[in-house]
């Protein structure tokens, strides 16, 4: 199968466009970097660990990423700057194969537990209602039967997004008055999604302050109420991280996965920002698959995400 048989060429340019701002920063740096330079050697080395620690790859990931390219140089005898971008890439992609286990390649490949539970969780203002609207609209486009749980019951706000997306897509959105139980509102979603055939069950939970241990106790209540029903739901928990804040989402994956057992993450708006680099430390600091990127306003704009895809992408026309 060819490279990017599972992508389509609106897959591809979106993804493309998505991460434009990332790639033409990153290049442009590394363009300086290697600026008068045949060779490459110890400067060269220094001046690529910079641009990735400014990239937001992550310190432990960028020495990662550099000791890969010392050994490789060392041992294939390759000093040309030409090929640094050819060694870059092949060395990036492996480390994204190495820590991206179990990767799903389209909307309609869930798992067959009926209903399969989502729990998103995450900070305010990542964009995380905005995601579940848009898994709604992806499962939705291949058939899946999907219903919301409105457990974020301390923002008006919440509840009255996830109600449109619910209009939008066709799901179903239970929810109760403001200030109630999220634990309750989210037992009553299980009950309702079993007894109506639904096929995923998404519960929305408060945008938790990550340093407030008394609100992340309650993920574990949520989880526990959902459990009384499917035991061995939730399937999923999805934590959400906004791509443009860089170390910023370092911080609240720590925070998050000490907290509650996070099984997939998404990384939204990427398109307005250049540090997307930090999938990549992500991906290997925390050993958590990147399940979806938002690289757009669009529903469509949400993809699964594909490490070999993602990279080919970042190299493309580089």
């Amino acid at each position: 199968m060819a490279l990017f048989g599972l992508f389509s060429k609106e897959k591809k340019d979106s993804l493309d466009k998505g991460i434009e701002k990332t790639k033409e920063s990153f290049f442009r740096k590394l363009s300086r970097a290697v600026a008068g330079k045949s060779k490459v050697d110890g400067e060269v080395l220094d001046n690529l660990e910079e641009v990735l620690i400014s990239s937001d790859v992550g310190v432990e990931t960028t020495l990662k990423i550099i000791e890969r390219i010392e050994n490789r140089v060392a041992r294939d005898k390759i000093m040309n700057t030409g090929e640094l971008n050819v060694i870059l890439h092949e060395e990036i992609a492996g480390l994204l194969e190495e820590n991206h286990v179990g990767e799903v390649t389209d909307f309609a490949s869930i798992p067959t537990a009926k209903p399969y539970v989502i729990m998103v969780v995450g900070v305010n203002g990542v964009g995380k209602t905005t995601t579940i609207g848009k898994l709604a609209h992806r499962f939705g486009n291949v058939g899946k039967k999907v219903m919301f749980g409105a457990a974020d019951t301390f923002r008006a706000a919440a509840v009255e997004q996830l109600t449109v997306w619910s209009e939008r897509t066709g799901a179903t959105v239970v929810k109760q008055q403001m200030g109630a139980d999220p634990a309750s509102v989210a037992y009553d979603t299980v009950c309702s999604a079993c007894t109506n055939g639904t096929d995923v069950v998404i519960i929305d939970t408060a945008g938790r302050l990550h340093n407030k241990i008394n609100l992340m106790n309650e993920l574990s209540k949520i989880k526990k109420v959902i459990q009384k029903v499917i035991p061995e739901a939730p399937h999923e928990v999805l934590l959400v991280l906004d791509g443009s804040t860089g170390q910023n989402a370092f911080e609240q994956a720590k925070q998050f996965t000490k907290a509650t057992d996070v099984s997939a993450l998404a990384l939204t708006k990427l398109d307005g920002t250049a540090k997307g680099g930090v999938i990549l430390g992500i991906s290997d600091q925390f050993k958590i698959p990147v399940k979806y990127i938002g690289v757009g306003e669009k529903p469509e704009d949400l993809l699964i995400f594909n490490k070999a895809e993602f990279v080919a992408s970042f190299f493309r026309q580089a």
